[in-house]
């Protein structure tokens, strides 16, 4: 057995698949989770995988998956990484129903698939409305037979503090915290891949669970790890209001046939007064309550808040599933189930209220990749899912790599899978490429020694903490003020505003009080901690916002929004088609966080896919019927 041992913080789908190619290849493997890894936030996703799988005749392929997933996210992604992800998708399904996965299938006893936002294929595979948990329990079944046999380790209840950096700032290993003890620890390894998921927390209350910080990955960033596009913060259309959170009303729901209207009141070009109106369908004939998220999110704001339309005067609109048949329900009884047990109605008889929420991040930890001339990905490159820190990667929604400005409904878990199984080569590749005494098991005693000492010392700081600042109530400031002004619609004076107030955040954090000063089990110990990357993490998704001054995608500045076309197709307006090409020509580039200690550096990127002699799909304007 390989004396070589890398490191693995997450225990969700990415990083599952990340420990699986590491072990499968002989590699001893250290996996770190906050929880149990069956209860990683992977679990939420209800609806499906995306791969051209084509089982339903319509046409489908995995070329056409990556010009959805390009357009979707308005050719803001990397291009050869989306190939990659769009043309393995398919095996990848099968793999998964080799592994176990109860799929759902047709009467024929073949993989189904339903529709999603953003395509109009039925290309998302799914086992019923839990699929995120089946695909999660049937890796962590993967890996339970590595961990029989002694080359994994599960590190569960541990939490990621930041990673061992030597003298030439390479990444050797991790320190972490168990959270149970409470004591702090280093552990080299040959290289680490981050896992952690999102930042909904940041945000305050999310469709994300309340494990998803972003702390991890801010402890990164604040170490010199770079932050691509931090302002690309998708909303998902259809949630329902929690004390604690916003639960998430899956799009399976509108793949299905659910559909989406408020009451009309009878002005001018609706329906009579207090009949449906079905303003999605009305507003793109063509995709109707399937336009990608962005778009379905932007038309529920203006109906709510722009036509004063919400439902009872809320900020409300119906999600209708009633005229659906017993069958369908049972499909998504598990989503249909939550919303009863919440809301206290049955969403079989009576239609769901929803609104927009905070639901992903398609920026993250900059991740690199490389690609022959055809633009395929090379196998075995130590640079995929590489960041700008030797011996750092990420895979994930933590990594911006693959999703641009916009994600497609279900191309997060394909992502994940994906993301994971191209890391773990990755790094083993980078560990050869290494000189020996750069090996985990050289390194010095003292590097890793004084990672874990300034990681000691900074939770004795903490537990000195005694000022009059709650942290959980500041935490929820934080929350609300990033909703306000980083979410649907961004306006720069109010991200002016909101930078100035996160710098008061920042010097209210240093009178927090601890509340908590045990040595064991102090969940508010590690809180204030984690607040402190929330805050920082929230400063680079507030000045990315407040300097990209354009739209594209989850990005609205309606200041900077291009007007509407004066023909069916923009492309038929030249006028419309130069400002497009003007703002592409300005704005097609990738924001870029670096963290100093007076804020977050932002610069803008080429594209470096785009900046080649040939991309593998030109921009084109992107639209909906």
């Amino acid at each position: 057995m390989s004396e070589e041992r890398y490191a693995v913080v997450g225990g969700g789908l990415a990083g599952l698949m990340a420990v699986i190619k590491l072990a499968e290849s002989g590699k001893n493997v250290d996996v770190f989770s906050i929880v149990p890894v069956k209860r990683s936030h992977s679990v939420c996703a209800q609806g499906g995988i995306n791969g051209a799988v084509n089982t339903k005749g319509e046409g489908d392929s995995p070329d056409i998956h990556m010009y959805d997933t390009l357009r979707g996210g308005d050719f803001l992604a990397e291009q050869p990484p989306v190939r990659g992800m769009c043309h393995a998708a398919p095996g990848i399904i099968y793999l998964l129903d080799r592994m176990g996965v109860p799929f759902s299938r047709t009467s024929e006893g073949l993989l189904d698939f339903r529709r999603f936002g953003g395509t109009l294929f039925n290309r998302t595979a799914f086992a019923g409305a839990t699929t995120g948990q089946q695909l999660l329990y049937a890796l962590d079944e993967q890996v339970r037979r590595y961990e029989a046999e002694g080359r994994v380790r599960k590190f569960e209840y541990w939490e990621y503090l930041g990673f061992i950096q030597d003298d030439e700032g390479a990444c050797r290993g991790v320190v972490a915290m168990d959270l149970k003890t409470m004591e702090i620890q280093s552990f080299p390894a040959e290289a680490v891949c981050m896992a952690t998921g999102g930042p909904g927390i940041v945000f305050g209350r999310s469709t994300n669970s309340i494990i998803n910080t972003g702390a991890a990955a801010s402890s990164c960033y604040q170490q010199g790890a770079w932050y691509g596009n931090p302002e690309m913060i998708q909303i998902h259309p259809t949630a329902i209001p929690g004390e604690d959170k916003l639960r998430l009303m899956s799009e399976s729901l509108r793949g299905e046939g659910g559909r989406v209207w408020v009451p009309s009141d009878g002005r001018a070009g609706l329906p009579p007064k207090g009949q449906p109106w079905y303003f999605l369908e009305e507003r793109y004939p063509k995709y109707k309550n399937l336009v990608p998220r962005d778009v379905g999110s932007r038309e529920i704001f203006d109906v709510v808040r722009n036509m004063g339309l919400g439902v009872d005067g809320q900020d409300a609109v119906y999600l209708d599933l009633t005229h659906l048949s017993a069958e369908v329900h049972k499909k998504v009884e598990g989503v249909l189930d939550i919303y009863e047990k919440f809301m206290g109605q049955d969403p079989r008889k009576v239609p769901m209220k929803i609104y927009p929420a905070m639901h992903y991040s398609m920026g993250g930890l900059w991740v690199d990749y490389e690609a022959n001339a055809r633009h395929d990905i090379l196998p075995d490159s130590p640079r995929q899912q590489a960041t700008n820190i030797p011996g750092l990667y990420a895979a994930g929604e933590v990594d911006y790599q693959y999703h641009g400005s916009n994600r497609l409904g279900a191309n997060s878990l394909i992502s994940c899978i994906y993301a994971g199984r191209v890391v773990g080569p990755a790094m083993i590749a980078y560990a050869k490429s290494r000189p020996e005494k750069r090996a985990a098991a050289a390194l010095p005693s003292t590097v890793a020694e004084g990672a874990t000492a300034r990681w000691r010392e900074r939770f004795e700081q903490i537990r000195a903490m005694s000022g009059a600042e709650n942290p959980y109530r500041l935490g929820r400031e934080l929350g609300d003020l990033m909703s306000e002004r980083c979410l649907i619609v961004k306006e720069n004076s109010k991200l002016e505003d909101g930078l100035k107030k996160l710098d008061v955040i920042s010097d209210r954090w240093k009178s927090c009080n601890v509340l908590d000063t045990g040595r064991t089990m102090n969940q508010a110990a590690s809180f204030v901690n984690a607040l402190w990357g929330m805050i920082e993490l929230g400063k680079a998704i507030m000045k990315g916002s407040l300097l990209r001054d354009e739209s594209r995608g989850a990005h609205f500045k309606p200041a900077f929004a291009l007007p509407k076309p004066k023909t069916h197709k923009p492309t038929d307006d030249p006028e419309w088609m130069a400002k497009w090409k003007e703002r592409n020509d300005k704005w097609l580039r990738t924001t870029l966080a670096k963290h100093t200690p007076s804020g977050p550096e932002i610069s803008f990127e080429p594209i470096r896919s785009l900046a080649v002699e040939k991309p593998i799909l030109a921009p084109e304007p992107r639209y909906y019927e």
